[in-house]
Protein backbone atom coordinates (compact mmCIF):
# COMPACT_ATOMS: atom_id res chain seq x y z
CA UNK A 1 0.00 0.00 0.00
CA UNK A 2 1.64 3.18 -1.28
CA UNK A 3 1.90 6.56 0.83
CA UNK A 4 -0.35 9.08 0.20
CA UNK A 5 1.30 12.88 0.54
CA UNK A 6 -1.37 15.45 1.89
CA UNK A 7 -0.29 18.98 0.59
CA UNK A 8 -2.54 21.93 1.88
CA UNK A 9 -2.26 25.03 -0.56
CA UNK A 10 -4.11 28.53 -1.55
CA UNK A 11 -5.01 27.33 -5.31
CA UNK A 12 -5.77 24.47 -7.77
CA UNK A 13 -2.30 23.35 -8.74
CA UNK A 14 -0.85 20.29 -10.95
CA UNK A 15 2.59 20.10 -11.26
CA UNK A 16 4.49 17.65 -13.68
CA UNK A 17 6.99 17.63 -9.96
CA UNK A 18 3.50 15.65 -8.55
CA UNK A 19 3.14 13.61 -10.74
CA UNK A 20 2.98 9.94 -9.87
CA UNK A 21 3.43 11.13 -5.92
CA UNK A 22 -0.03 10.01 -4.73
CA UNK A 23 -0.71 13.11 -3.65
CA UNK A 24 -4.28 14.69 -2.43
CA UNK A 25 -4.49 18.84 -2.46
CA UNK A 26 -6.57 20.50 -0.49
CA UNK A 27 -7.71 24.45 -0.82
CA UNK A 28 -10.23 26.62 -0.05
CA UNK A 29 -11.40 28.57 -3.03
CA UNK A 30 -12.50 32.15 -3.45
CA UNK A 31 -15.99 31.14 -1.92
CA UNK A 32 -15.14 29.92 1.28
CA UNK A 33 -15.49 26.25 -0.28
CA UNK A 34 -12.83 23.57 0.94
CA UNK A 35 -11.84 21.83 -2.31
CA UNK A 36 -10.31 18.46 -2.50
CA UNK A 37 -8.48 16.64 -5.14
CA UNK A 38 -6.05 13.27 -5.87
CA UNK A 39 -3.42 14.98 -8.16
CA UNK A 40 -2.80 12.03 -10.28
CA UNK A 41 -6.34 11.08 -10.23
CA UNK A 42 -7.11 14.48 -12.03
CA UNK A 43 -3.81 14.20 -13.93
CA UNK A 44 -4.55 10.91 -15.64
CA UNK A 45 -7.90 11.71 -16.48
CA UNK A 46 -6.90 15.05 -17.88
CA UNK A 47 -3.38 14.18 -19.30
CA UNK A 48 -3.73 15.36 -23.12
CA UNK A 49 -5.42 18.69 -21.91
CA UNK A 50 -2.75 19.60 -19.87
CA UNK A 51 0.16 18.37 -21.67
CA UNK A 52 -1.16 20.61 -24.80
CA UNK A 53 -1.27 24.08 -22.80
CA UNK A 54 1.54 26.07 -23.15
CA UNK A 55 1.44 27.07 -19.49
CA UNK A 56 1.81 23.53 -18.50
CA UNK A 57 4.92 23.36 -20.76
CA UNK A 58 6.48 26.46 -19.84
CA UNK A 59 5.93 26.53 -16.28
CA UNK A 60 5.88 22.83 -15.73
CA UNK A 61 2.20 23.71 -14.07
CA UNK A 62 -1.08 24.54 -14.25
CA UNK A 63 -2.79 27.01 -11.44
CA UNK A 64 -6.38 28.06 -10.99
CA UNK A 65 -6.70 30.67 -7.96
CA UNK A 66 -10.44 31.05 -7.83
CA UNK A 67 -11.69 27.70 -8.05
CA UNK A 68 -11.35 24.22 -9.35
CA UNK A 69 -11.38 24.49 -13.05
CA UNK A 70 -14.99 23.49 -14.83
CA UNK A 71 -13.35 20.64 -16.26
CA UNK A 72 -12.22 19.13 -13.48
CA UNK A 73 -15.61 19.61 -11.48
CA UNK A 74 -16.83 17.97 -14.54
CA UNK A 75 -15.17 14.61 -13.62
CA UNK A 76 -16.84 11.85 -12.26
CA UNK A 77 -13.94 11.12 -9.62
CA UNK A 78 -11.30 13.40 -7.88
CA UNK A 79 -10.37 11.92 -4.83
Amino acid sequence: MSKVNQITTKRFVIRKSLIGKNTVITFTNKNKEVCKYNHDLVYNQLKEKFDAMPCFNKYNSYTNSNNLPKFVRDLEKIV
